[in-house]
């Protein structure tokens, strides 16, 4: 009955979250519920809770999760300042001649807003409200149209900054710690939220090359599902053109410059390139004229409630570990892995496999937190790198944002799309996306240098 308590309580854990009751409360009142049973029966040893406290006071002092409420600052405060407009109406006179230039627009304005921001949700609402009825009016299809937007919008949480990368990041981290630890290693390395947001930038830039390449694609075979836009709706042309363009993208880029900048140039970590985000996220929507207080009263409401919502997960994540390990998951899931065929090649596939297939059921905070702690320190401890397996999960969480029937973005559209939009044609519309993510997944299992080569180049001295 012991070895059968860690299955039980993951399963419990997940049967909880399938139940719609609050992420941080099934991880944590789920595991308390087991350590009570545990206890009653002998099988758990209270003692295990005891370093609860450390662990609280560990994620309340983790210097790394500033970076957390500062990209939620920039990402609303940029949101509220309207940038995704002037870029969505830009780009679309920029590439509308083209066939499919309307949804090359979308995933360049995706791609801008991803490494400016960095919110799945603000994204894709407003170039869902702003670009489906144009393309929709010119023509498109409308499972194109749908996907395309969907699937753009997820680039938030591959493109740094990522809150998925910070989040992941820090509980690779620790599992990495814990891993060298096991492996005899008394003064391991650590493995940092920069490496990962390096070593996600080829990845992230692959899938909007892809994404791309699949438009035009379209473009080629099926020239009727892509129209150009006609001449009437691009008034403005030639060098005006090139100089809206230019005004246009020298906010975003500036943002981008700033934080990525100052990480990639070794000037600032994570954490204080958060802060430069947040600064000069104020600065762009003063300039726009958008800094009032009623948009600082608002940004500041959303960015503690999201807060406060990870944060809380964290504490339920906690508890959840300390019991786990109680009944001897840890062991369980190692003896498991190892033993599988393939030795690190089945273990890795394996995982990626159930963590694809939960994003059907869970969102990637709920994988991160349940999946990624039990099965990090064993992958680790297997000799992995640490940067390739981080940008692998990040991928593979990201097709939790499309994979129905629980995917975000796909009720992020849903809930403003014209009536014309049915949920049918947002799910074939995501399909071809989800293929390429599964696509990019594979290429960086064949060639980890992928992931793992700029890191090198960048922290090189």
């Amino acid at each position: 009955m012991h070895e059968l308590m860690p299955v039980l309580l993951f399963a419990g854990v997940v049967a909880t979250l399938l139940a719609g009751y609050p992420v941080a409360l099934s991880l944590g009142g789920t595991a308390l519920a087991f350590a009570l049973v545990g206890e009653v029966f002998g099988l758990f040893e209270p003692a295990f809770l005891e370093a609860l406290p450390n662990r609280l006071y560990g994620v309340m002092t983790n210097e790394t999760l500033i970076a957390v409420p500062l990209f939620v600052f920039m990402g609303v405060m940029l949101e509220r300042s309207r940038v995704a407009e002037s870029l969505l109406d830009t780009m679309a006179m920029l590439f509308g001649p083209l066939r499919g230039g309307l949804g090359i627009s979308v995933t360049l304005v995706g791609m801008l807003l991803a490494a400016s921001t960095g919110i799945v949700g603000a994204t894709v609402v407003t170039m869902g409200l702003l670009s489906l009825p144009i393309m929709m009016r010119r023509g498109y299809s409308p499972s194109l149209a749908a996907g395309t937007i969907c699937a753009s919008g997820t680039l938030g949480q591959i493109i740094p900054p990522s809150i998925v990368l910070v989040l992941l990041g820090d509980v690779l981290s620790s599992a990495y710690q814990q891993a060298q630890l096991e492996m005899g290693v008394w003064s391991p390395e650590t493995v940092s939220v920069g490496d990962l947001f390096v070593g996600a930038l080829v990845p992230g830039l692959m899938l909007v090359g892809f994404y791309i390449l699949y438009i035009v694609g379209v473009a080629v075979f099926r020239p009727e599902a892509v129209p150009a836009m006609p001449r009437e709706d691009r008034p403005v042309d030639g060098a005006a053109l090139a100089w809206r363009v230019v005004s246009v993208l020298i906010p975003p880029l500036f943002l981008v410059v700033a934080v990525l900048g100052s990480i990639l140039g070794g000037f600032a970590t994570p954490t204080e390139a958060a802060s430069v985000g947040a600064v000069g996220a104020l600065i762009l929507a003063a300039a726009r004229g958008r800094l009032t207080v009623s948009t600082m009263r608002e940004v500041v409401r959303q960015t503690t409630m999201v807060t406060s919502m990870v944060f809380l997960i964290f504490i339920g994540a906690a508890i959840f570990s300390l019991v786990f390990r109680g009944f001897g998951g840890d062991d369980l899931v190692t003896e498991f892995l190892t033993g599988l065929p393939g030795g690190v090649v089945g273990a890795v596939a394996l995982v990626m496999l159930v963590m694809f297939l939960l994003g059907f059921i869970l969102d990637f905070i709920e994988i991160t937190f349940v999946v990624v702690p039990i099965v990090g320190p064993v992958l680790l401890a297997m000799g992995l790198d640490p940067v390739w397996l981080g940008v692998m999960m990040a991928v593979n969480l990201q097709t939790s944002f499309l994979t129905p029937p629980f995917g975000f973005s796909l009720f992020y559209l849903r809930g403003v799309a014209p009536p014309g939009i049915t949920t049918v044609h947002i799910y074939k519309g995501v399909a071809p996306f989800i293929l390429i993510q599964l696509i990019v997944l594979g290429l960086l299992a064949l060639w980890p240098a992928l992931a793992t080569w700029l890191p090198g180049v960048v922290y090189a001295s």
